[in-house]
């Protein structure tokens, strides 16, 4: 079983490929750019899409997978999509840049990723990977988090040996080329140890020393969102109603899930839809402005951004 996260979703691209999810529906074209295949993350935009809310907001949505996971950010601020799944971090570093981007809600608001060890392997804290070896996917962004959370232990990051391994990250650990690896989900990664009878160790960044982010946003072009479009609310409101659906009936949303997405039927999705349920934005709209700036804050005092972006000019309600 091949276990890195882009193989196992990559069995969804064939599929997504096909008209059923892109069907049209009356209204204004819409397109939804995804972060990455669809999996447990985006159920609510799922569940609005199959429940006809999209349609209801006056909305005909196109949920479109990313060929290249860089690009949706990049193509919204281009006008070609109307909103982009991404992340917190990767919004401030195109704010600096000044990419024109805008903010305008959160698919996801809690910190979804983590630094992850073998349960039965030699890491029991932090301070435990001082002179170990630590994958990483995306440079830059993941190392000024682990500098900060082995600072947190007393270790600094030249204790540490940094490894990328792209995005395998579950299979670099269990073939022990790294004693742990960052970036890690903890609704995704953990569980795919655990079926491979591995079970891993998280070490949650919120709790060491990383301030507190939205896991995945919505994203759209900055003068758009400045200009207020309804299209844009109501694509918020639409997300809202599914993700109160996924909640209210989550059963019955994991039906909707697989709804023509047989091939996503198995246990990692199902302990991983279990695992997404409390972490789905229940407001979407809603803006934590202080939040946004203490992210922005520890960019600047891990040295990956010169100088906080105006705030203004990356974060918004509508």
């Amino acid at each position: 079983m091949n276990l890195s996260r882009r193989a196992l979703l990559a069995a969804s691209a064939a599929f997504l490929a096909a008209p059923s999810i892109l069907r049209a529906q009356a209204g204004k074209e819409f397109t939804v750019l995804l972060d990455w295949f669809v999996n447990p993350n985006h159920g609510p935009i799922i569940a609005a899409q199959e429940l006809g809310y999209f349609r209801e907001a006056g909305l005909d949505a196109k949920i479109v997978p990313p060929t290249d996971p860089n690009d949706p950010p990049r193509l919204v601020a281009a006008g070609r999509g109307d909103v982009a799944v991404s992340y917190q971090h990767s919004l401030v570093l195109q704010a600096v840049q000044d990419i024109p981007l805008m903010r305008i809600g959160a698919l996801i608001d809690t910190p979804l990723s983590t630094i992850t060890a073998l349960a039965d392997g030699p890491i029991r804290s932090l301070a435990d990977f001082k002179g170990k070896r630590i994958g990483y996917s995306i440079s830059g962004i993941q190392t000024a988090l682990v500098r900060a959370m082995l600072n947190s232990a007393g270790v600094t990051i030249d204790d540490v040996q940094m490894i990328n391994v792209n995005f395998s990250l579950s299979p670099a650990l269990l073939a022990g080329r790294v004693e742990g690896v960052i970036g890690a989900l903890r609704n995704f990664e953990l569980h795919q140890l655990d079926l491979e009878g591995k079970p891993g160790r998280a070490f949650f960044l919120e709790e060491h020393g990383i301030p507190l982010h939205d896991g995945l946003i919505f994203v759209a072009n900055r003068e758009r969102a400045k200009a207020k479009d309804p299209a844009l609310r109501g694509f918020l409101d639409a997300v809202e109603r599914g993700a109160q659906y996924c909640v209210n009936n989550p059963d019955d949303a994991w039906k909707l899930f697989l709804k023509g997405r047989t091939q996503l039927d198995n246990e990692l999705n199902r302990r991983a839809w279990k695992s997404t349920l409390p972490r789905w934005a229940h407001s979407p709209a809603a803006l934590d402005r202080a939040r946004y700036k203490r992210f922005a804050e520890f960019l600047a005092a891990s040295k990956l951004i010169a100088k906080e972006p105006d705030l203004d000019s990356f974060v918004m309600a509508l």
